[in-house]
């Protein structure tokens, strides 16, 4: 659907969140232009020494050849007393393909690791603008590839690889599915796609109404899709493993999920993505979270919303896992 030559005005924020809101906005990319992604990189993400805590949990970390023989880094992060095999959950950080890392996020795979008893491979995939398309989408592919090719070390059962992303991650997960359908690659039992970044057109009404508001708007979103794709962003020479919504062929997936708020640039690409599955005959859950800034479950974890939103998420993966 085309924006209207005017946007409307955007949906309000939900209450709670929107009291929440102006906390973030020193450390959160809300209007971020080139100049400006040095100074996000540069701002601190919890280690994962102290995202586990005293908590049963080990991280190991493993080096393998991501795109083009180059090495990349993986963390394996599993219960310390882990023995028998469990499924696996694969996760692709989320930072606008610019920024963060392996361990933005990974506070869901310490505790599905102790829930599931799973083992989390979570990938350092290089970024742009330095690394651009399709290098992003490439080592998290070869980090998936790692992961099912040494699931029985790893004490994995190969069958049930769960592909896990937010943002950027989100986008990259669901580019690193469709890779994997498409070569034969590892089968993938599911996907878990949380407020995806997966159209680098930046047509829709919803990214139109997210001009300078809530956490990464329009121009942060054109920002971060120029340094992936340069040039190329926009146009018809842009891959749908880069930019899922890209793809015409959404048959033949796994169980999706998909949520994402009604106040970000992503709402209108999640539903359409959602719905393109269903439309290909496709197992996928959709949730629009009303009054949702981008990444509110996360940063905001307390807020009524997100503890909504995080069970919801988590629900789903616990059904599917007992398939």
């Amino acid at each position: 659907m085309p924006p209207p030559k005017q946007a409307p005005p955007p949906p309000p924020f939900e209450p709670e969140l929107a009291r929440i809101l102006p906390t973030f906005t020193a450390f959160a990319p809300v209007h971020m232009t080139a100049e400006q992604i040095e100074r996000y990189r540069a701002l601190p993400i919890p280690s994962i020494a102290e995202q586990i805590g005293d908590r049963p949990v080990q991280c190991v970390d493993f080096t393998l050849p991501g795109d083009q023989g180059v090495d990349i880094t993986v963390s394996v992060i599993s219960r310390k007393d882990h023995v028998r095999p469990g499924p696996g959950i694969y996760h692709i950080h989320g930072g606008g393909m610019v920024m963060a890392n392996r361990f933005a996020g990974a506070t869901d795979l310490v505790a599905w690791a102790l829930k599931f008893d799973a083992v989390c491979v979570t990938v350092e995939y290089r970024r742009a603008p330095e690394n651009p398309d399709p290098i992003p989408v490439e080592d998290c592919y070869a980090g998936l590839a790692w992961m099912a090719a040494h699931a029985r070390e790893l004490r994995i059962q190969p069958e049930r690889l769960v592909v896990f992303g937010g943002s950027a991650g989100g986008g990259l997960a669901a580019g690193t599915t469709l890779l994997a359908r498409d070569r034969g690659g590892p089968p993938v039992f599911g996907q878990l796609l949380q407020c995806p970044m997966i159209d680098d057109r930046n047509e829709t009404v919803s990214s139109h109404q997210m001009q300078g508001l809530g956490i990464w708007d329009r121009v942060s979103n054109l920002t971060g899709w120029t340094a992936l794709l340069g040039d190329r962003r926009g146009t018809a020479e842009v891959s749908s493993y880069a930019a899922p919504a890209r793809a015409t062929d959404l048959s033949g997936l796994p169980p999706t999920f998909i949520d994402v708020g009604s106040a970000e640039v992503f709402r209108d690409e999640a539903v359409a993505y959602a719905s393109a599955i269903w439309a290909a005959g496709g197992d996928a859950e959709l949730h629009v979270w009303g009054g949702a800034f981008h990444g509110f479950s996360q940063m905001a974890p307390d807020a009524a919303i997100s503890r909504a939103a995080n069970a919801a998420r988590e629900a789903w993966l616990e059904r599917l896992l007992a398939r």
